[in-house]
């Protein structure tokens, strides 16, 4: 396993949430709206879609990620609005994880290839833990 990091999800003011954090942790963030990807069929505002769809800032060997979260992708709320986000070494470890971690489990997103990683899937476990499980591979986000 490469790394684990929380992933924390907003209802629209994840931009600003990260300034803050940005400002007692310092570091660059990385962000990527909406508007960036492909946001296949959700049915998006023009103010949803200048939302953030990911950011990461760096904090030590570590990132803190997170996103706004759409109406059309759920409801957001206080204190369950994070996950453990797990970047696998490989596509098999990623599918291991995701299918013992989906165990008894709901899924939420099916582990597959998206835009940014070889596999990616959203699950919460039988205790009721969210987990975001990817391995990257060769996928280079942004890219042709």
């Amino acid at each position: 396993m490469k790394s684990v990091d929380p992933y924390l999800n907003f209802n629209g003011n994840t931009e600003e949430v990260f300034t803050f954090y940005q400002s007692v942790f310092g570091g660059e963030l990385q962000l990527a709206r909406f508007s960036d990807m492909d946001t296949g069929d959700m049915d998006l505002t023009e103010e949803q879609k200048n939302g953030v769809a990911h950011v990461a800032l760096p904090l030590g060997k570590s990132m803190l990620m997170g996103s706004d979260v759409p109406e059309a992708m759920g409801t957001v709320t206080a204190g369950t609005n994070f996950a453990i986000s797990i970047d696998a070494e490989s596509a098999d470890e990623a599918d291991r994880m995701f299918a013992g971690l989906s165990d008894g489990g709901e899924v939420s997103m099916p582990l597959g290839k998206v835009e940014w990683a070889e596999r990616f899937g959203m699950c919460t476990d039988k205790y009721g833990v969210q987990w975001m499980i990817g391995y990257t591979g060769d996928v280079v986000f942004g890219a042709p």
